[in-house]
Formats: structure tokens, C-alpha cells, sequence
């Protein structure tokens, strides 16, 4: 009896102990989170700074933990971004933007998306000026946009034309003795290209060439107007590092003058009206957006609903950073219940992933389109898996810059049969049947490798076939730019893989005239629920697995280890990007 009491007292004890320190924890996050409020003053200075990380969708929370926790939330959402930069244009107390930013932590068609916006800022008189210790080659893209530009007189340009780098492990494996089975279809499809050879095939640079440059041509037709060069002054300038210093990029018109940084705010007070001796008032995007400028209001009835789908494509639930088919599909049919939602736009920023959701997704989107008419608007990236849930779309609009196409298909499967044979480990199997099996330690057999090639040449047909019906293209026209290549926006246009290039807004007012509705606001999905883990585990004490690797490792080192990962996790057959890269 004792000893049952004493249990009781314990866990009681105990419980309360887990009670204080929780209020205790809300009582410390409360104050961490208490802030000056924000407010707009007269004559005051846009601030962008794009350090954070820049998502399509960044919803916040609204519920009580969001709202203390929500002090650690650095992303923003492009959608926010191209909202607030429109309400500061009719803004009485916000005179001009100043970009002052070290790195633009965005893809290129978000950051085309918002320099295009921030063009449109300027058509109501305001000023624009930008400011840099230095740049790379995407935060002087953006900046390129100014007025005026100004750099810190030890600072430099990197304005070198666009790069990537594929890294190969083909060796690795020979001497680990751990590889990848690799069957695929598609010879642009190199995602496995890794693990196959020790460098690039002559498709896979082909591709990556073409896209590039594609790419690069888009970014300086805006450079030049801006900075009004001609393209092969720019492309000079490109290849012989003609803005690597202050004085050579003066010189060549890169940027307008060398300043510090207290000479710049005097500029910045002299274009605001500001005099000398007074403070400079500037209000950063993210504090701008956190008192509601991130929203375009409106009283209509009439609603354009904007599902976002970003992220890799996985089979399961899903969240705010992977694809999964449950919350796509919960969010196409609240869509189409509720009366007032008129058209679907649906927002996709995906390399693609599993081949079963995505053709789980696509048929929810067959379901949809017999209700509402279905637009698709691309952004960074969507290709392979991304693409098979756009293709289906009554109408397709790309970003110049966006990466697409990519229809193929591979499957992957670890093997380390050579290291099992090197430290001495035999594998025996028993079956009840004869069907082809296959072990992580014996080599993959031809039967194996057989039924796992029609696997795979099964779903690229059904890939083809829906890009066939859905873009109205004979199989044999979609087989010709297939194969798994990668295309740019401006180039899937002209193969007849997207219908218009253009942004976002592009895509919501064109599903608005199929809709034939004038008056409408936007909803955005899916709606992002998580539960008490998931949001404590972005603080200090709760420190992410990634975030201590990356500590450990390196960011590049870490990088490379997630790519290896990556693929030794892959589950059935992927539609999926035809590699990893990073553009620079």
C-alpha cells in the first residue's frame, strides 16, 4: 500500500514539476517575444533586406504558442513580399525602398518576380536606391533595379555569368563497396547520373547549358535596361570580372558611386525630405508585413483560391517544406466546397519526388477541373513530378527563369554487395516462391532488374500519356522533349510545354476571367497545423538535427551528405528533378 501511494505521489509530483516549468517556459518565451510596436512614421524608408529564407507560401500562425514562438520565424512568404511592396506604393508615409541586402536567399524566378514588382513601384514617382558591401550576383540582379546603386568603396561585384556544379560518386562507391542500382528512362534523366559515372555525359551538360544560358540571357535583358548597357557590354564586364572593385565597376556603370554607409543614409534622408540633422526613419519588410501589410484587403465575396505546392513531392501527409498527396488533395476539395471560390490556381515549386503521389495528386486535379476552371502557376522549379501535377491545368503560366519539364522517371535501390563481400559478410535467402527478390548484400539479379525496368517504363507511358491529353500533344511530340530534360520557362514556351510566361498575379486574374468574375480575393492552402513538437522544435533548446550537422559539417559538406541521403531513402519510382545542383 505504501509503495502504491508513494507511485501516486510521485507522479503527481511529477506532473506538477512538468506544469510549473511549462508555465515558467511560457512566462520567459513571453517576454523574449514582447516588441516595440511597429509603426509606420511619416517620410520613413522601406527597408529590403532578403537574408531570411523567401518561400512561395510562409503562412503564420494565429494561435497562442505561433504568437510567442513566432520571434524565431525568419522566413517570409513571396506572396507577402509582392503584397507589401504594393501597399508601400500607395503608402502617404513610405517615400522610397532602399535594397540592402548581403545575399537574396530566394530562387531567381522569386527574385525576377519581385525586382518586376519593385519596376512597378517605381511608375509611382518614388524612389528606389540600393546599397552593398558587396554583391553576388543575385542580390546585384535585384539591386539593378534602382535608381541609383552605391557600394562600399573596399566592396566588389560578382557579375561573372551563371555557373553550377555536379559532384559524382561513382568512385566513392567502388571504394566503400555501398552503391546505388540505378534503372531510368529518359538519357536527360542524370539525377542518378551521381552514382553511375565518375563525370558529366555529354546530355546531362548539354541540358544544364542550354537552361543556364537561357537563364542568363533573361537576367541580363533586365540588367540592361536598368543599367542602360547593351547585353555585350554586360557580357564584357561578365568575362573579364569588370566589376570585382569599386573603381572597375564604376567605371563600366555596374554601380553609381562608392559610399560608406552613413553617406548613403544622407542620401537616403536627402531623397526622403529629410534634413540633415534629423533621424532617418526606416522600417524593415519584415516588420512592414507584420502589421498587415503583407495582405491585400478586400471585402468581395468572390474568391480566387491559391493552392501552394512546394517543396519535393513525397507520399504521405505533407507540410510547409515537402509536397505530401493528404494536403494537397484536403485542400483542392475545401476548395471546390466552398461556394464562393470561383477558379483554382494551382502554385507549384517542386523538383518532383514520388511518382504515385504525384499521379494521386493529378487525378484529385482531374476531379477539380470538372468543377472550377485550373490555372497553374510556376515558380523556381516545376519539373518531372512537379510537372506531372501541372500538365492538366486548363491554362500554364512559367516565370521566364523557371526550371520545367524533366519527364522521365528513374528508380533507385542501395546495394552493398561489394562491402558484405569485403568484411566478410554472406547473405542467404529462403523463399516459398520463385518471383525475382532482391537483397541490400547480394548483387541485383537480371529477373530483378527485368520487372523493375517495366516498373519504371510503365509510369514514364502513363507520364507521357498525361502530358499528352493535357497539353493536347502527340505522344511522339512529348517523347521528343522528354526524356527527362530540363527546360527554361522561355524555352518550355516555345515547346509547347507552358501556354504563357508570367507570374503569379499572371495566373490569378487569367483564372478570374475563365471564372468571369471581376470583384474577388484570394484564399490561399492548404492550411499548416502543427502539433506542440513540431513547434517547439525550433528553439535553442530544441535545436533541429539538421542545424547541429550543419554546425558540425560544414554547409557544404552537409549538402553533399544530404544528397546522399536523399537517395538512399528514395521509396518506388521517382519523377523527380534529373539532378541536384545549385545555380551561382
Amino acid at each position: 500500500m505504501r509503495f502504491l501511494r508513494n507511485l501516486i505521489a510521485s507522479i503527481l509530483g511529477t506532473l506538477i514539476a512538468l506544469g510549473i516549468l511549462f508555465v515558467l517556459f511560457i512566462v520567459i518565451a513571453m517576454a523574449f517575444g514582447e516588441t516595440e510596436k511597429v509603426v509606420v512614421k511619416s517620410n520613413s524608408v522601406l527597408e529590403i533586406k532578403l537574408d531570411g529564407s523567401v518561400k512561395d507560401y510562409a503562412p503564420k500562425g494565429t494561435d497562442f504558442l505561433d504568437e510567442f514562438l513566432a520571434f524565431r520565424d525568419e522566413k517570409m512568404g513571396l506572396n507577402e513580399i509582392i503584397n507589401a511592396i504594393e501597399n508601400a506604393k500607395n503608402d502617404d508615409n513610405i517615400k522610397g525602398i532602399s535594397i540592402n541586402t548581403l545575399d537574396v536567399n530566394a530562387g531567381i524566378s522569386q527574385t525576377q518576380a519581385i525586382r518586376n514588382k519593385l519596376e512597378e513601384f517605381k511608375e509611382s514617382g518614388k524612389f528606389i536606391m540600393s546599397y552593398g558591401d558587396v554583391f553576388n550576383q543575385k542580390s546585384y540582379y535585384l539591386s539593378s533595379v534602382a535608381d541609383s546603386i552605391f557600394m562600399n568603396p573596399l566592396g566588389g561585384v560578382e557579375f561573372k555569368g551563371l555557373s553550377s556544379e555536379v559532384l559524382f560518386f561513382k568512385d566513392l562507391q567502388d571504394k566503400t563497396g555501398v552503391k546505388l542500382e540505378v534503372i531510368r528512362h529518359g538519357k536527360y534523366k542524370s539525377a542518378v547520373e551521381p552514382f553511375l559515372y565518375n563525370k558529366m555525359s555529354d546530355e546531362n551538360r548539354e541540358q544544364i547549358t542550354t537552361f543556364l544560358q537561357s537563364i542568363w540571357d533573361e537576367l541580363l535583358v533586365d540588367i540592361s535596361k536598368s543599367r542602360n548597357k547593351t547585353i555585350e557590354e554586360l557580357n564584357v564586364v561578365a568575362d573579364n570580372l569588370w566589376a570585382r572593385n569599386a573603381t572597375l565597376a564604376i567605371e563600366n556603370n555596374i554601380v553609381d558611386g562608392a559610399v560608406y554607409m552613413d553617406e548613403y543614409d544622407a542620401k537616403l534622408k536627402m531623397a526622403s525630405g529629410v534634413l540633415a540633422d534629423d533621424e532617418l526613419s526606416k522600417i524593415t519588410l519584415s516588420d512592414y508585413i507584420s502589421i498587415g501589410k503583407g495582405r491585400v484587403i478586400s471585402t468581395a465575396s468572390n474568391k480566387i483560391a491559391v493552392i501552394y505546392a512546394q517543396g519535393e513531392i513525397i507520399y504521405g501527409k505533407g507540410n510547409e517544406d515537402y509536397i505530401g498527396q493528404e494536403l494537397i488533395i484536403e485542400a483542392l476539395r475545401k476548395a471546390r466546397k466552398d461556394k464562393n471560390v470561383k477558379a483554382i490556381v494551382l502554385r507549384i515549386n517542386s523538383p518532383g519526388g514520388s511518382a504515385l503521389a504525384s499521379e494521386l495528386i493529378w487525378r484529385e486535379l482531374e476531379l477539380t477541373k470538372k468543377e472550377l476552371p485550373l490555372v497553374v502557376s510556376m515558380g523556381d522549379v516545376a519539373a518531372s513530378g512537379g510537372y506531372y501535377i501541372a500538365c492538366n491545368a486548363d491554362r500554364i503560366f512559367a516565370e521566364p527563369t523557371t526550371i520545367s519539364g524533366s519527364i522521365g522517371v528513374f528508380g533507385a535501390i542501395p546495394n552493398m554487395s561489394k562491402l558484405a563481400d569485403n568484411i566478410g559478410i554472406n547473405a542467404e535467402q529462403v523463399s516459398t516462391n520463385k518471383s525475382p527478390s532482391y537483397s541490400v548484400f547480394e548483387p541485383i539479379t537480371d529477373e530483378f532488374r527485368a520487372v523493375t525496368t517495366e516498373g519504371v517504363e510503365d509510369i514514364y507511358t502513363t507520364f507521357v500519356e498525361r502530358v499528352s491529353t493535357g497539353r493536347n500533344m502527340s505522344i511522339e511530340a512529348v517523347d521528343s522533349i522528354a526524356q527527362g530534360r530540363v527546360w527554361a520557362g522561355v524555352d518550355a514556351l516555345q515547346n509547347g510545354l507552358v501556354d504563357e510566361l508570367g507570374n503569379l498575379d499572371d495566373a490569378i486574374s487569367y483564372a478570374a476571367e475563365l471564372a468571369e468574375v471581376t470583384d474577388y480575393k484570394v484564399r490561399n492552402y492548404p492550411d499548416y497545423k502543427l502539433d506542440l513538437g513540431e513547434k517547439l522544435s525550433g528553439l535553442p533548446f530544441m535545436k533541429s538535427k539538421e542545424k547541429v550537422m550543419i554546425e558540425a559539417l560544414g554547409l557544404e559538406n552537409y549538402k553533399t551528405y544530404q544528397i546522399l541521403k536523399q537517395f538512399s531513402e528514395l521509396k518506388g519510382m521517382q519523377a523527380r528533378m534529373p539532378f541536384v545542383l545549385e545555380i551561382k
